[in-house]
């Protein structure tokens, strides 16, 4: 299938058109077996979008996976993938169309809450994988419930961590053991002082808008309190967060950072300059095929202790399936087969898409337990409880639309950008920030 034109519509084009309506489909098809009814004669095809993934066999092995699916029950199955940056657009596009993919794949971009009503109830789906598969995690119930009506807005596939990855040589040089953020700044500063500077994005992209809030919530602030119902990011513990990231970035950092995408932390360490990132494994899978010295001196970390706690966003993936879509039913089998063969996802992925349902994994884990590839082969291990140290974007609180959109429109990672680079006072850079998220929690508690 070949990617359809659509009108070009943003993020914040489509956030400010959130007030569209698209007609409710009925209710989500009732779930029966992972093979499709004879009773469906209407249902041929189904499209699929998602991301390119950062690891190329998992794509390579969904693309075969879905399509065999399909062959055993006549159905053409058909998929694109889109660079991880043109998801959100996408999303935006379709949504406004009222046309595009019956099944959608979102990474890292909100989505789940701010497309609810354009999106099918998928309650029924995850009750019945939760049964055989045992109970969504908590950051799996941050990615797609919705609190307020206990339903799904789409089905959770799984999180990606964003462990510390850092060159051992390299810290154990200087004697320091990248456990802490503060670990991080001093030893940064030395390494940047050698040539090995520390790699961690202010530009507009997912990683950036994961990591920072990481730094945030390490500190003790929050973009919202438990309730979701008030924005708290005016606070001391925020201003010194704010202070922390200025300080990294002066005095371990390189300004490259300021324009970075998704791939140009991974790049970065993988081509032996950068000390330490904040990323999945896919930097290390990487580094693995283009040099292996690199790679065998790369080690991860659970995420970094702050003063107030270890915490780290986890990004969201997840399959949506708009209501305008002719092929409800199939994409519902679907994701209900591929539940059943999560596992196998898991392996394609060599550890990276981290599971949602509690039993779909059994510990020790495959791979990150025992990597043949890697030197050690536990050098993973310490990921398989990566769960621990992660949540989604709405801690503490729920994820919601406003949450959602606050994260699309890169509100953290700019509030921290603008400290560093002396745009503005890190107490003036978290006041406009409060006032951002401000205006959009206005916005979505007045729809409510």
């Amino acid at each position: 299938m070949s990617s359809k034109p659509f009108p070009r519509v943003t993020r914040r084009r489509f956030l400010k058109q959130t007030g569209l309506t698209i007609a409710a489909a009925g209710g989500a098809p009732l779930i029966s077996a992972p093979f499709v009814s004879s009773a469906w004669a209407d249902t041929k095809t189904l499209s699929i979008v998602q991301w390119s993934h950062f690891v190329p066999a998992y794509d390579k092995w969904f693309d075969q996976f879905a399509k065999d699916w399909g062959e055993k029950n006549k159905i053409a199955v058909t998929i694109d993938h889109i660079p991880v940056a043109n998801v959100a657009a996408r999303a935006a596009a379709e949504a406004s169309a009222g046309s595009g993919h019956d099944l959608f794949g979102w990474n890292g971009a909100g989505g789940a809450h701010l497309y609810r009503k354009f999106l099918v109830d998928v309650t029924k789906l995850v009750q019945s994988v939760e049964k055989k598969h045992g109970k969504a995690t908590t950051i799996g119930r941050q990615i797609a419930y919705n609190q307020d009506d206990h339903t799904w807005s789409a089905f959770p596939d799984y999180y990606i961590n964003f462990p510390v990855m850092y060159r051992k040589s390299l810290w154990d040089g200087i004697g320091v053991k990248p456990d802490s953020w503060d670990d991080i700044r001093v030893g940064g500063a030395k390494l940047k002082a050698k040539g090995n500077p520390v790699g961690i994005s202010l530009g507009h992209s997912n990683d950036p808008e994961n990591t920072w809030r990481g730094v945030l919530w390490s500190y003790g602030g929050h973009i919202q309190d438990e309730s979701g119902k008030k924005v708290v990011l005016n606070s001391k513990e925020t201003v010194e967060a704010v202070k922390f990231a200025a300080a990294l970035y002066k005095e371990a950092m390189t300004t490259d950072v300021l324009s970075w995408n998704d791939a140009s932390n991974n790049q970065y360490i993988d081509s032996g300059v950068s000390s330490l990132i904040i990323n999945p494994i896919s930097a290390y899978r990487t580094a693995q095929q283009l040099n292996k010295q690199v790679a065998d001196d790369i080690f991860v970390l659970e995420a970094p202790k702050g003063p107030v706690r270890r915490l780290m966003a986890g990004a969201p993936e997840f399959y949506g399936i708009w209501k305008f879509s002719k092929n409800q039913d199939a994409a519902i089998a679907f994701l209900e087969y591929y539940s059943d063969h999560w596992v196998d996802a898991f392996k394609a992925s060599t550890g990276y898409n981290m599971p949602i349902f509690a039993n779909l994994v059994p510990k020790p884990m495959p791979i990150l337990s025992d990597d043949p590839t890697s030197t050690p082969h536990d050098k993973l291990a310490v990921l398989q409880n990566s769960d621990q140290w992660s949540a989604a974007i709405g801690y503490p609180g729920p994820s919601w639309p406003a949450t959602d959109e606050i994260y699309n429109n890169f509100i953290v990672s700019d509030m921290m950008a603008k400290a560093a680079t002396g745009a503005m006072s890190p107490e003036d850079s978290v006041k406009w920030a409060h006032q951002q998220c401000e205006a959009v929690f206005n916005k979505w508690l007045h729809k409510a």
